[in-house]
């Protein structure tokens, strides 16, 4: 798993709190500088603030300005005990800086300020690797623009909190949920995707191609970052396919995904093929190990046979 190191900061020398129109960090500061989120008056900003326990949610934004401040602060009505960690790839609509002016005036929110836009599936991979180091019970993934309904927050962690799943995901193809603001061959291409994945890699949920998502922090902890794609379609796929491997207790609970109303989406054709490529890699891959793993057994050991030990 990446590790999040952060340069340390002088106990004697506290930088004083940024002003509301800051700019952002300039692009020579270190990549794994993390704003905490103090109040203006009461601490300094420091790369890093102290781990705050309970449900994290990490929000990737790129070009988000029109919506951030409205959901950030919905999430928080919804989940009043999170942190918000909104990871953010130097936007250059000033998203970046929008955030650290809510930060400073909402201790809940905090920053993750990464060097440009490397794909979803790594921010989200830095966002993770920041909040189980700050010490999250319950890692929440979901998008900035409103396709996620934040009210849905609280059933989509219960599970977790109750003991009775590891991971859950709002589902769109389960009884109860749904999609409304796409045409058919968006409708198509989601639909197939999932039901493509399903079968291919043999797993149980409906929807493996949203973002929706809680994690139990120990679950996700035990997943191997290094490796996985970065893709935004693929991402989920993986993650959720890696889950199930590891023997994860999978829940799906019914949402509405709504397209976004601010901004342009960000699926293309590209990633589309690359999350069917990636999909029948993992299963080669699966497969060669268990052919690999059956050629490597020696016929004359007693135990490799019905009559071994």
């Amino acid at each position: 798993m990446p590790a999040f190191d952060a340069p340390p900061e002088p106990a004697a020398a506290p930088v004083p709190p940024p002003a509301p129109a800051a700019a952002p960090a300039p692009p020579s500061a270190p990549a794994a500088d993390l704003a905490s989120a103090p109040t203006p008056a009461a601490a300094p900003v420091v790369a890093r603030g102290p781990g705050r326990p309970g449900p994290w949610v990490v929000l990737p934004t790129y070009n988000e300005a029109g919506n951030l401040p409205l959901i950030s602060a919905a999430i928080l009505d919804a989940l009043p005990d999170a942190t918000l960690l909104v990871v953010d790839d130097n936007s250059p609509d000033g998203t970046g800086r929008l955030a650290d002016e809510l930060a400073a005036a909402e201790p809940r929110i905090r920053v993750r300020h990464r060097t440009a836009k490397q794909g979803l599936g790594r921010a989200y991979l830095d966002g993770f690797s920041v909040a189980l180091e700050g010490g999250a019970s319950v890692v929440v993934q979901m998008d900035a623009d409103w396709s996620h309904d934040p009210a849905v927050l609280p059933a989509l962690v219960r599970p977790i909190a109750e003991g009775e799943a590891d991971l859950v995901i709002g589902s769109r193809y389960t009884p109860g949920g749904g999609v409304v603001d796409w045409g058919l061959g968006r409708r198509i291409v989601s639909r197939g995707g999932s039901l493509f994945a399903k079968l291919v890699l043999g797993l149980t949920p409906n929807d493996l191609t949203g973002g929706y998502k809680a994690w139990r922090a120990t679950t996700l902890a035990a997943i191997p970052f290094e490796g996985i794609h970065a893709g935004g379609y693929v991402f989920q796929i993986e993650m959720t396919y890696r889950a199930s491997r590891a023997g994860a207790r999978i829940r799906e609970v019914p949402i509405t995904f709504r397209d976004r109303q601010i901004g342009q989406s960000k699926m293309s054709r590209r990633i589309i093929v690359e999350a069917l490529l990636v999909v029948l890699t993992l299963r080669w891959e699966e497969l060669r190990r268990s052919f690999e793993g059956v050629s490597r057994s020696d016929p004359g050991d007693p135990g490799a046979g019905p009559g071994g030990r």
